[in-house]
Parts: C-alpha cells; sequence; structure tokens
C-alpha cells in the first residue's frame, strides 16, 4: 500500500486490491490506525483544555480583573469564535489540497502557545488579544482532522471513528476544568494557563513526525474517490440542497449555543450560588463535560452507527429523544437549592446533552465525496460556531448581567459589584445584595438558555426524516 509523509502532498490511489480491504477494514495497518487515533484524540484533548480552560478560571479572572459576565461572555465566545470561524473555510479549502498533517501539527502549535501567553494577561483587551490568537490556532484542527479520519475508516465504521476522535471533548474539558481549578487555587490562574498551555507544542511535534497523509478517499467506492477537488460554491450549494443538512446545521448551532454558553459560566455557578472554592468547583465542572460527555459520545457514535444499521433516520432521531430527555432534568438541577442533588441531576441530564456529534457528523461526511469532506465540515463549523459557540457565551454573559441588576437592590449592579463581587470596604447589606443577585443573574441564564434544547430536538427529528434520500443522493449503493 502506497503511503505518502506528513509533508507531502497525495499519493496515488490504492490498488483494486488494497480497495477491498480499505472498504471493509480502512487504510493503513490496524496498529497504524489505533495509533493515528490514539493521538488525535490528544491533540483534541488538548485543544478543549485550552478552550474550556477558561470557564474554569472564570471566577478567578473576574475577581482579579474585575470584568463582567458579559465581558467574560465575549472572550469564550466572540472572540474566540469568529476568527476561529472565517478562518476554517479557507483553512479548510486548504486540507482539500495539502497535507492535512502538516496542517493539523501547525495549528497545534499556535493554540498551544497563544493559550500559555494567555497567563501574562494584566487586562481584558490582553486576554482578548490572546483569546483570538486560540481561535486561529483552532480553526487548522477539526476539518483536516474529520477528512483525514474518514479516509482512515470506511463509511460503515465512521460515526464510531469520530465518536473515539470526538472523546477529546469531553477528556480535555475534564483536564482543563480540573487541572486548571486545582492550579488556580494552589498556584494561581496564570499559572493554569502556562502549564496547560505548553504541552500542545510536544503533541504538534509528535503528529508531524508519526501521522501519515493517506491518499484521498482511500476508504471510499472508486465513485466517491479522487477527481479535481469541487469549488466551495459547488460544496455549499450541494449541501444546501439536502434538506437534512439544514436541518443539522440548525441542531448543531442550537444545541452548540446551549452548551458553550451555558458551560462557559457552570463554574461560576457552583462558586457563586453554593459557595465551594474553585478547585471543587472545577471538579465538578469537569465530571459534567469529562464523565458525561465520555458517556454520551460513546453511546453517541457507537448507538447511533448500531441504530443507522437498520434504519439511518434513527441515528438523528436518538439525540433527539436525548436533549428531549435530557433538558427537563438539567433545568431542574440548576433550580435546586442543594447542590449534591442538583448535580447528579445535572450529570445524569449532560450526557444526552453529548451524544449527537458523532452521528451529525458521521452523517456530514457521508453525504459528500472525498475532496468535499473538509470543506463540508468547515461550513458546518462556519454555521454553528458562529451562532453556537460565538453567541452561546455572550447571550449567558449579558442575561447573567441582566437578571443580576434586576434582582440587585442598592443600585447598579455593575459599578457596585464588579466581577460579580463587592468591592472592598462595602458594607454588609451591600455584600449581602451582591451575592444574592449574583446568585440569581447566574441560575436563570442558565436555565433560559436551556430552552435551546427543546428547538434543538425538533430539527434533528426533522433531519432524521430526510437522512436517507440525502444520502442515498451520493452513495447509491448504500443501504436505507
Amino acid at each position: 500500500m502506497s503511503t505518502t509523509k506528513a509533508g507531502a502532498g497525495d499519493a496515488s490511489l490504492p490498488t483494486a486490491a488494497d480497495t477491498d480491504d480499505n472498504l471493509t477494514q480502512g487504510w493503513g495497518s490496524r496498529g497504524y490506525r489505533i495509533w493515528a487515533m490514539g493521538l488525535l484524540l490528544l491533540i483534541y484533548a488538548s485543544n478543549f483544555v485550552d478552550r474550556v480552560i477558561l470557564a474554569a478560571l472564570g471566577p478567578s479572572i473576574r475577581a482579579d480583573l474585575k470584568i463582567s459576565g458579559t465581558q467574560l461572555g465575549l472572550l469564550g465566545g466572540i472572540a474566540f469564535a469568529l476568527f476561529y470561524t472565517l478562518l476554517g473555510i479557507p483553512i479548510a479549502r486548504l486540507a482539500e489540497r495539502r497535507s492535512r498533517v502538516a496542517i493539523i501539527a501547525a495549528a497545534t502549535a499556535i493554540w498551544s502557545a497563544m493559550t500559555a501567553l494567555c497567563g501574562t494577561a494584566a487586562n481584558f483587551g490582553h486576554l482578548l488579544l490572546f483569546r483570538v490568537g486560540v481561535g486561529v490556532g483552532e480553526a487548522g484542527l477539526t476539518p483536516p482532522a474529520y477528512s483525514l479520519i474518514s479516509d482512515y475508516f470506511p463509511a460503515r465504521r465512521r460515526a464510531s471513528a469520530l465518536s473515539i476522535f470526538l472523546l477529546g471533548i469531553p477528556l480535555g474539558s475534564f483536564l482543563g476544568a480540573t487541572i486548571g481549578g486545582w492550579f488556580a487555587r494552589e498556584h494561581g490562574w496564570r499559572a493554569a494557563f502556562y502549564v496547560l498551555g505548553l504541552p500542545g507544542i510536544a503533541l504538534a511535534l509528535i503528529a508531524w513526525i508519526t501521522l501519515r497523509e493517506p491518499p484521498r478517499g482511500a476508504s471510499d467506492p472508486r465513485h466517491l474517490r479522487g477527481g479535481e477537488t469541487p469549488s466551495l460554491m459547488v460544496v455549499l450549494k450541494l449541501l444546501w440542497a439536502k434538506r437534512s443538512f439544514r436541518h443539522i446545521a440548525m441542531a448543531a448551532s442550537l444545541t452548540s449555543f446551549a452548551n458553550f454558553g451555558n458551560n462557559l459560566f457552570l463554574p461560576s455557578f457552583f462558586s457563586g450560588v453554593h459557595h465551594l472554592d474553585i478547585a471543587t468547583s472545577g471538579l465538578l465542572f469537569g465530571l459534567l463535560t469529562g464523565l458525561a460527555g465520555v458517556v454520551g459520545t460513546f453511546v453517541g457514535g457507537f448507538g447511533t452507527d448500531r441504530a443507522g444499521r437498520r434504519d439511518r433516520r434513527w441515528t438523528l432521531w436518538l439525540p433527539a429523544i436525548g436533549l428531549l430527555v435530557g433538558a427537563p432534568f438539567f433545568m431542574i438541577g440548576v433550580a435546586l437549592p442543594n447542590w449534591l442533588g442538583g448535580f447528579l441531576l445535572m450529570l445524569v441530564s449532560s450526557m444526552f446533552f453529548y451524544s449527537w456529534s458523532p452521528a451529525l457528523n458521521g452523517a456530514l461526511q457521508n453525504m459528500v465525496t472525498a475532496r468535499m469532506r473538509a470543506s463540508a465540515a468547515a461550513i458546518l463549523s462556519v454555521i454553528f460556531n458562529l451562532f453556537g459557540t460565538g453567541l452561546g457565551p455572550v447571550f449567558v454573559g449579558f442575561l447573567n448581567d441582566f437578571y443580576a441588576q434586576r434582582a440587585f437592590t442598592a443600585g447598579s449592579y455593575a459599578v457596585t459589584c464588579p466581577g460579580g463581587g463587592a468591592l472592598p470596604g462595602a458594607t454588609q447589606m451591600v455584600v449581602d445584595a451582591c451575592s444574592a443577585a449574583t446568585q440569581m443573574g447566574v441560575r436563570l441564564a442558565i436555565i433560559t438558555t436551556a430552552v435551546a434544547y427543546f428547538w434543538s430536538a425538533i430539527h434533528f427529528y426533522l433531519a432524521g426524516r430526510h437522512i436517507r434520500d440525502d444520502i442515498l443522493a451520493e452513495t447509491p449503493n448504500a443501504s436505507a
């Protein structure tokens, strides 16, 4: 079997004998595929460590730099998502023609260095600049990684393979939240950025040296392999013509809106409402995104692959059911006065919130041909990251400040309670008023935003109604 090193262009297509094996097992040896998936998993975990660490350190950063909930939302939302999405398309187009391995390695090094630099920030402006840099780097991972994995594995195993890659989300979220929270308590929030940012540079070097670039469409039938790379408009028109894609885009946007928006403020919820220290708040946040994410991602990937063998529609109907079941329990958990009971309800419900991504991305990759995959992933990424990742945190931050001001009884909340707490020397009445308003603000903001899960479930259901026809339009030999 022919191979291509990381820095090179595409290799020639495999032979007919190779093709038969690729269609059943995938490209490369079993040992190599295990290594590649393990390394890509760690890289994606590093990606999410650097993405969620801001949430884990949010209470300390707000108290130190005196920033508002809206400003924290901007740091975790638009500052990151705008450049992440704007660069996603050109990087994806580059990945259709050049080495995906090289792009992944360079991107990993950039976002890791920028995360470490966040530890040097002296004010909101500095943090804003470095978070933009993190977004620039992270734009270079998912489109080429999805395309690479889709060439490593045949269509029938892609959702399962992608679920392994997507375990990087809960793994990285857990590590970022727990290690970040502990370092913030013991050594300060700046040290946490240094410790969690720099290891990604080593991962970038390992990826450059050890990952191999497969031929385009190596694990696809012949009619889906090779050919010229279509223009971006061709890919966009093809996707937009599919009713399932339009509903997938809405479902992904709404779920990401609620997930990323609320996640940024969960540590602040535990520390502000239940008065837990930053390390404990980080641990609970890590379990909500880590443990729940692992279970949800495994069930979402392997469960929907199995359900889809009989009827492809169930690959998207299962996530719809999960969101409808999980959302009410999550909202009740946030509202409960007891932190342990509330946390357990939130933990169970969060498992459903992470079950959708493998099924959704697997369906997307199966809609298009080999030289469209990175572009298709980037198009979807632009849609749901601008709306979900970009606006979700800002929306929750705005609601946090809005509800807090309505609950505050001693004047201007923003002036009297900068960073969510009273100024030094304030009277006990003002301290209590700030605390009560802060608790009310974050609790109501999270509950309000969770309504988006119900809306998302509707679009998952509608996407499932059309998915069989839309995949069959590209893969006529696929079974329903």
